[in-house]
């Protein structure tokens, strides 16, 4: 997987000097030609949507072109390709020369809000402000409107990369954030306790926001809203795809990669031993490899990584090997995330992965014939993990993220919690310790201990309903019937409010031959879900049941 997650973002730097205008018929040909080659030749692609939904919407747009203008088209056809959702099967919006700009303006979204991070000086007005609407569009509805040109494998990814096409005039006009196309367009701020609004006049054609793993540095006629007087760790020497630092006071040491690849001074294998060695002359007890920003790069550079982790006694084993992850870990780093898991005793903290932990990745390009675009379609499956483990993202084990304040203000509050913190009550795997729990019979411990990670924000991307629920599924389907019923009503417990804790103790009782309490529970899950796919379940079942088919 040589291909870098950053240059699925030159999109908006021109690639082709194709013919500026092709008719109709011609983009009808190019999306037929993408139809046809998907079908043909990418068809294990459908695992996120399904060939009925994919050719209807390309039905749907093949009606449309000849009343849309070309930007729409592209959008149109972004659109469709996007549809699988996985990040490196992408069409490049820059592939017609002259069809897209930006806006000279940075957008981060923080854990309070979404701020100006960067800026061109002409607009220093805005630099710190938090975003209120995008034309007359709130931000969270002009977000979700260009939420389906973006290939997203999941929020994260959405989180890292999506913001380009949020300050791109011509994607906000084709996907109806603004009414009429226009290189001016005013978005709205909040700053200091004060409302107003900021006409941004798009870039010229070719021209893109300077950023760097998603940060606009302060040089030339750009500035970044952290103060200049110092430099976070996660942020220093960024022109080095990796560097280490000991951090004496804490007995640690920190690596920041931020790229799958070679640094040109000095190669992955190279560096990782010089890494160790100190490492195992000096007073060290922790180790933080810190790939918050790292999108990728050659898979085959993991093993230099990973058998020096194992090889390390002083380092391979719980509360010693902390591994920063991240919105922007993709691609080649998600699997360097997956062997980590798989073969080390590393403790995950920050943000979940922008990647799926088993994906489609490398890609090829595929270039429609009349207007040349180039789209990036994906051919090869990686699976570091079997099926049944895959999920939209790997989850920290402690979740840590950022403020707008913090960043402002040079804060690490990942790096901090690893440095400072003393919590002894920190649980690494969750259902391993419930099921102890459960096994010694200490059902009061478990529930208060239950009740408390829930309630817990650093375990707040631990699928608690989700995990127990597959437990119950799990004993349903060795018929231990009365085992499943009991999982599955602690559950009930934990999340009254959740319809589906309902449903799946309406399907334990029904199992177990109990149908009259499996209509009660089902009618209830029906009632808190009347529209929602909980609520159609429940109501087949009853259905069936009534029927005398259950």
């Amino acid at each position: 997987m040589k291909n870098l997650i950053l240059l699925l973002f030159s999109c908006f730097v021109l690639q082709t000097t194709a013919q500026s205008t092709i008719t109709s018929a011609q983009w009808q040909e190019d999306l037929k030609f993408l139809q046809q080659t998907i079908h043909k030749d990418y068809s294990f692609l459908f695992k996120k949507t399904t060939t009925k939904e994919f050719d209807k919407s390309v039905e749907v747009l093949y009606s449309d072109i000849p009343n849309l203008q070309e930007h729409e088209i592209i959008i149109g056809l972004a659109r469709i390709v996007a549809s699988f959702k996985y990040g490196h099967t992408s069409l490049r919006l820059g592939g017609i020369e002259g069809t897209f700009s930006q806006l000279p303006i940075n957008l981060y979204q923080f854990n309070d809000g979404v701020y100006v991070q960067g800026v061109h000086k002409e607009y220093a007005d805005a630099l710190g402000a938090k975003v209120i609407a995008v034309g007359d569009v709130p931000i969270k509805d002009a977000l979700k409107a260009i939420y389906p040109v973006v290939s997203v494998e999941n929020e994260q990814f959405f989180k890292a990369y999506g913001f380009f096409y949020l300050v791109s005039p011509e994607v906000l006009h084709a996907q109806g954030v603004i009414p009429e196309l226009s290189k001016n367009v005013a978005l709205t701020f909040e700053k200091e306790g004060s409302t107003f609004t900021l006409n941004f006049n798009a870039m010229e054609y070719g021209e893109s926001i300077p950023a760097v793993y998603g940060f606009v540095k302060q040089k030339g006629d750009w500035l970044d809203i952290r103060e200049q007087n110092k430099t976070p760790l996660y942020l220093k020497h960024l022109e080095k795809i990796y560097y280490y630092e000991y951090l004496p006071e804490h007995k640690t040491v920190y690596v920041r990669q931020s790229q799958i690849q070679d640094d040109p001074d000095e190669d992955i294998p190279a560096f990782y031993t010089r890494v160790f060695e100190f490492i195992e002359h000096n007073d060290v007890e922790k180790l933080v490899i810190d790939v918050r920003l790292n999108g990728g790069g050659n898979n085959y550079k993991n093993k230099a990584i990973i058998t020096r982790i194992i090889e390390s006694k002083k380092i391979n084993k719980v509360g010693s090997l902390y591994v920063i992850i991240g919105r922007r870990t993709f691609s080649a780093c998600q699997n360097l995330v997956n062997e980590l898991d798989n073969y080390t005793n590393a403790i995950f903290i920050g943000e979940p992965t922008g990647e799926n932990v088993n994906f489609y990745g490398d890609n090829r390009n595929v270039e429609l014939p009349n207007s040349k675009i180039p789209v990036r379609l994906s051919f090869a499956w990686w699976q570091d993990k079997p099926q049944w483990e895959n999920a939209p993202w790997t989850a920290p084990h402690i979740a840590v993220d950022m403020s707008f304040e913090d960043y402002r203000t040079n804060q690490d509050p990942v790096l901090n919690a690893v440095l400072l913190s003393s919590d002894d009550n920190f649980i690494l795997d969750p259902m391993q310790f419930m099921t102890d729990l459960y096994m010694a019979g200490e059902m009061e411990k478990l529930e208060k201990e239950a009740v408390r990670m829930i309630n817990d924000p650093k375990y707040r991307f631990f699928d608690f309903e989700g995990e127990l629920n597959n437990t119950g599924y799990n004993l349903l389907g060795r018929k231990q019937y009365q085992e499943a019923i009991a999982v599955f009503g602690f559950v009930t417990q934990l999340f009254p409010e959740s319809a589906n804790a309902w449903d799946s103790l309406a399907e334990g009782f029904l199992k177990a031959g109990d149908t009259e309490k499996a209509i009660e529970l089902y009618n209830k899950a029906l009632s808190m879900d009347p529209n929602g796919a909980t609520g159609r379940n429940a109501s087949e079942m009853l259905q069936r049941i009534a029927k005398g088919h259950h």
